[in-house]
């Protein structure tokens, strides 16, 4: 089969701005329910773009795991590719691709990292396999084999047997302030629905329908 064969009709759903609600914070919301209750895979799995000082873009799939008014918040090693571009870069977008729904969502703003406290409550949330996982890789670094991160992983696992697993001291979490929103869900005809949301100077939200 040819690429160009691949194609699907979306059919599910429609989004007007009578149904729209008037608050980018709650319609996430509302959608994220929806792909919850949907069992979507990963349904807080988002794709994270960032940038460095030149410009170069990178991408890749990280786990959603808090979100507010305040932002999105995810978490990471801190000497990663990622939280250097953030460094020399914050601005970011992500996606959250809802397939299965015909649906996704776009937030671009700016990544700052969390407080001390908040990558501790949720590092002693994690299991304790990826609170070791976090201390045995150097993220982002090239290793000669994984027989290598195994040990390395062994390693931190003899190390602290005993007792809590403490955060480590290059490990934590960005949260991204949103300034722009785009929702989208798939029509017929590729005339899909899309809704932008824009913070304006004054802190309020700019509603406007973009063409597909």
């Amino acid at each position: 089969m040819e690429i160009f064969d691949l194609r699907n009709e979306y059919r599910q759903a429609e989004l007007t701005k009578k149904t729209l609600l008037p608050d980018p914070f709650l319609q996430f919301e509302k959608w994220m329910e929806e792909a919850i209750k949907a069992e979507l895979r990963e349904p807080n799995a988002m794709v994270l773009s960032t940038a460095d000082k030149q410009g170069a873009p990178s991408v890749r799939t990280v786990l959603l795991k808090m979100y507010d008014r305040e932002g999105f918040v995810f978490f990471t090693n801190y000497h990663s590719r990622k939280s250097r571009e953030i460094g020399e870069n914050p601005q970011v977008a992500i996606l959250f691709p809802w397939l299965d729904l015909e649906r996704q969502v776009i937030v671009m703003g700016r990544a700052e990292k969390v407080s001390t406290g908040e990558s501790m409550r949720y590092f002693a949330s994690r299991p304790r396999g990826s609170q070791l996982g976090a201390w045995s890789s150097a993220q982002s670094s090239a290793i000669s084999s994984r027989k290598l991160l195994q040990m390395q992983f062994e390693k931190m696992a003899e190390k602290f047997r005993h007792g809590e697993i403490p955060l480590p001291d290059f490990w934590g979490g960005f949260r991204i302030k949103p300034h722009r929103f785009e929702f989208w869900q798939g029509r017929q005809n590729r005339l899909h629905d899309r809704f932008e949301f824009t913070l304006d100077a004054e802190g309020s939200w700019k509603v406007e329908r973009l063409a597909p």
